[in-house]
């Protein structure tokens, strides 16, 4: 049992702990009461040896008999909140514990005490928890980021960590959030979706993504792009189950999300700059490092910054093949970033020189939208093609054109191929795998 939990049953504040919006002022009261006896009778010692599972079935039958010595009346229903809330404030993240459990839940944003909202099934919605004040938000906030050696207070008001289900964490406090503390959790399945997935929900037809596996086979670079949310993460989590068993993979993540099969993984992850600014390892520095590893591919699971020139020079130096994602509106804004990153690597770096290392080095973009109806859909699959004169020629392969929303706010259009016959079919052949002549005509109303 760790010294933060102990210190936490030890130190808790004397006050009720948090609540859901619409429960009774009474069944608050008992919580409130629960949470008092609890940290005036707990055995420390007793807590130190205690495994966390074992030491939640104890709390559990303790809280359950100290319920049935009152002589207030509750229901089963009210009786398992109460124990349940005692039990999540004490142990876990208070009023966010159980939408952390819900398995649906992808991302959990919270705008002060009072105002929490969910993303499940691609859409937004309030849900009916909150915290006591503003003090207990911050309180939680605490205990997320000491977990992982971070803090935040006035001095340092923002604060990004990983926290221990390896889901991504994001607070801003006053005084630079004026109405709060505000808190993003991106949440990550514990069953990641696969390409049957992706078909099931419509995200790509069948056909295509058969295309994109026999690309990542036969050692197509190639670059994920779409905003926030729009299944980038997802999407290139299967097309690196694509990559052939045998070859060497070093993944390059932020926060470790990639779950790859493959036998021969090598997974880094960057490090932020410790309490006192030092210790920074960037994507940069480890892409870098990578080349020294002896990767057959290198996955960066975000490019943003000075590392795509790292990238580039790996992609054009025997390491077929990479894969990564990048933010950006459409395939073509995505080269612009990518142009935009190198210069932060090499500022000297003529604006010609950096678009023939882009396209030597890039041979597919693909981009990702996430529809008004909350559906992730890939949108164009783009062929970097060469350059003529000082600029980067691209063609579309495949595109989707939206053509109305249904009655039921279902977004209704035709993924289609363009006819375009890609430059990159002959490397396809060379490894045996011919793009269909069906597959170039294709139309499929989704």
């Amino acid at each position: 049992m760790s010294t933060r939990l102990i210190d936490r049953l030890r130190d808790a504040p004397r006050t009720p702990t948090s609540s859901a919006g619409g429960r009774s002022p009474a069944l608050e009261k008992i919580v409130y009461d629960l949470h008092e006896e609890l940290v005036d009778t707990l055995d420390l010692q007793l807590v130190r040896r205690t495994p966390r599972d074992e030491l939640e079935r104890r709390l559990r039958r303790s809280l359950g008999k100290k319920l049935e010595e009152r002589s207030t009346v509750l229901s089963d229903s009210d009786r398992a909140t109460a124990v349940q809330d005692v039990i999540d404030e004490v142990l876990g993240l208070g009023p966010i514990e159980r939408l952390m459990r819900e398995p649906g839940v992808t991302d959990i944003l919270i705008n002060g005490a009072e105002n929490i909202f969910i993303e499940r099934g691609g859409r937004l919605v309030k849900v009916d928890v909150r915290f006591r004040d503003e003090r207990h938000l911050l309180r939680i906030i605490d205990r997320i980021v000491s977990a992982v050696g971070r803090r935040v207070d006035e001095s340092h008001p923002l604060v990004d960590a990983r926290m221990a289900d390896g889901s991504r964490f994001n607070a801003i406090i006053p005084p630079l959030a004026l109405d709060g503390p505000l808190v993003s959790i991106r949440r990550f399945g514990a069953n990641p979706i696969e390409a049957e997935d992706l078909v099931r929900l419509g995200s790509v037809p069948a056909e295509v993504l058969e295309l994109l596996k026999s690309c990542v086979a036969a050692k197509l670079n190639i670059v994920v792009s779409g905003g926030t949310g729009s299944g980038k993460t997802t999407l290139l989590n299967v097309l690196s189950s694509y990559v052939p068993a045998g070859e060497r993979l070093i993944t390059i993540e932020d926060a470790a999300e990639l779950r790859l099969q493959q036998d021969h993984v090598a997974r880094l992850e960057t490090r932020p700059p410790n309490l006192e600014g030092e210790g920074e390892v960037t994507a940069r520095d480890l892409v870098r490092n990578a080349l020294r590893m002896r990767p057959d591919r290198i996955i960066v699971g975000e490019i943003r910054g000075a590392e795509a020139i790292d990238m580039l020079q790996a992609m054009n130096t025997g390491h077929e093949g990479s894969l990564g994602t990048i933010h950006a509106n459409g395939t073509r804004d995505a080269i612009s970033r990518m142009e935009t990153m190198v210069g932060l690597g090499f500022a000297n770096l003529s604006e010609v020189t950096t678009r023939q290392s882009i396209a030597r080095a890039l041979d597919l973009v693909i981009q990702l939208d996430r529809l008004s109806d909350g559906t992730r859909r890939i949108v164009a699959v783009s062929e970097v093609s060469g350059m003529e004169g000082d600029i980067i020629t691209m063609q579309d392969i495949f595109v989707f054109e939206q053509r109305t929303v249904d009655g039921d706010g279902r977004v209704r259009g035709t993924f289609r191929a363009t006819g375009v016959r890609p430059m990159f079919a002959k490397k396809l052949e060379a490894y045996g795998l011919p793009i269909p002549a069906r597959l170039l005509r294709l139309s499929e109303d989704v």
